[in-house]
């Protein structure tokens, strides 16, 4: 028997998480439907936008006060979004959930959530983060609009085509887009390829991810680079590793030029520690081992602070 604070708990979930243990028996379907108990996606979502406000910064020397606001109306946005995105994400994937064996135990596919509840719930989390984006210039809540049709696509990405992480990578990573754009008030170049750095990170990350349900998704059909990589990914991951790298890289170097060589030299920190995280990662990895793939995946969160806490201390000079 269950107790009852486990009862209805995902599979995946952190364990003791704060949903299990805190939150209300009534609201914790819906917070699971939101993946509250497994965090590290609204850290993934999350990082990008701190990338691009602190680079922003560094690149302006912006106000300290808007800088934190936006920080924090991106935090509390990430976890609101995320929620919005991994409820229509269920919801559309509610058929492919009930096949897997990690995923359905998740509140759609086994009875604890009907998707019209799910619908409203969505619904509800996208009007409060809108309410925050509000408070953003106008140029940044319009990306905040154009973001949602990355969203939208992103569930039904592994159905057509092999590479769906690309897809989640351009939804996740929306956020260094908006934040610089927030904090200087125009989108520049700077922050496109900042962009792009974060999409390479999602492909590393997300292949890592895949890993755990490619037999699955090769039962069922579903498409992702786990299973068109298969028991070769090394390369690819490196690839990604390196991309990732080298277009931060470029992103910081193009908003900073040579004014401030020191603000400079230790933004330049920001790559090489996430990279270095990431060969840590890669050297660890193992395509057979679902447990090690998940605890990789999971310590991406260390790896993209740590390219923040090197981007605010070149801030701040």
């Amino acid at each position: 028997m269950k107790s009852d604070a486990t009862q209805g708990q995902v599979a995946d979930a952190v364990k003791g998480n704060w949903v299990d243990r805190l939150a209300p028996s009534p609201t914790r379907p819906y917070l699971r439907l939101s993946r509250a108990d497994r965090p590290i996606g609204t850290w993934l979502l999350l990082l990008p936008c701190w990338w691009g406000v602190l680079l922003a910064t560094a690149a302006t020397d912006g106000n300290w006060l808007k800088t934190l606001w936006i920080a924090v109306g991106c935090a509390i946005g990430a976890f609101l979004m995320r929620g919005a995105g991994c409820t229509w994400n269920d919801i559309t994937d509610r058929h492919i959930d009930s096949g897997v064996t990690r995923t359905r135990s998740r509140p759609i596919p086994s009875g604890q959530v009907s998707v019209k509840q799910a619908l409203v719930w969505m619904v509800a989390q996208s009007l409060i983060a809108f309410g925050i984006l509000l408070t953003f210039n106008i140029n940044a809540i319009l990306l905040g609009f154009l973001s949602l049709a990355t969203v939208a696509i992103y569930p039904f990405a592994k159905r057509f085509t092999w590479w769906p992480q690309v897809f989640l990578g351009l939804a996740f990573n929306w956020g260094a887009l908006l934040a610089w754009t927030a904090m200087s008030g125009s989108l520049g170049w700077s922050a496109v390829i900042l962009y792009a750095s974060g999409i390479a990170w999602t492909l590393f990350y997300d292949t890592i991810y895949a890993y755990q349900d490619a037999e699955d998704d090769a039962l069922i059909g579903v498409k992702s680079t786990a299973r068109l990589f298969g028991d070769t990914p090394r390369p690819w991951l490196r690839g990604f590793m390196v991309g990732a790298c080298l277009l931060m890289t470029l992103a910081i170097i193009l908003s900073l030029g040579t004014g401030n060589v020191l603000a400079l030299a230790l933004a330049l920190g920001a790559p090489w520690a996430m990279g270095w995280h990431m060969a840590w990662q890669l050297g660890r990895f193992d395509v057979y081992d679902p447990q090690v793939c998940l605890r990789l995946f999971r310590s991406n969160r260390n790896a993209g602070l740590l390219a923040a806490l090197f981007l605010a201390i070149a801030a701040v000079l």
